[in-house]
């Protein structure tokens, strides 16, 4: 299998807590691997999908729910202002549909402000896997998952 997100989601039993902050029967929740903000995490859907379109009606209703719990969740973890959401799936390896969920704190750098926040995907340092566990059992209380 050469996708990243079907790979650890076939997975689910053995994942750190920063690979399954929440979820259910359609989404999976993680913190982003690679970025130097706390917090940043991904909603993706359980299921191999390349396109927001062939999301079915069920996923879809789902979606935004996990949005806004996720929002609150952050919020409530983070402290921050407000959370970006995102969706692109381009990357190379990455093309699975996946939905970007940024916390913006109050105060986060104004050069990464709205989609200027994507430089913060692969800077360094980069937040280490002790910190997103911790992270991520905190919004598993917050939502209510852990």
């Amino acid at each position: 299998m050469d996708c990243y997100t079907c790979e650890r989601t076939a997975e689910a039993d053995g994942l750190a807590p920063r690979e399954l902050i929440g979820g259910d029967e359609y989404w999976r929740v993680a913190h982003a691997f690679n970025s130097s903000l706390p917090g940043w995490l991904v909603l993706v859907p359980r299921r191999h999908v390349t396109s927001l379109a062939a999301l079915t009606d069920e996923e879809a209703a789902g979606l935004g729910r996990w949005q806004v719990r996720l929002s609150r969740a952050l919020a409530e973890v983070t402290g921050c202002a407000k959370t970006y959401v995102a969706q692109f799936a381009e990357a190379e390896g990455f093309a699975h549909v996946h939905f970007h969920v940024v916390p913006r704190g109050v105060d986060h750098p104004a050069e990464f402000r709205g989609p200027r926040v994507f430089g913060l995907l692969g800077a360094e340092p980069a937040v280490g896997p002790e910190e997103m566990d911790g992270l991520a059992l905190r919004l598993r209380a917050a939502l209510g998952t852990g």
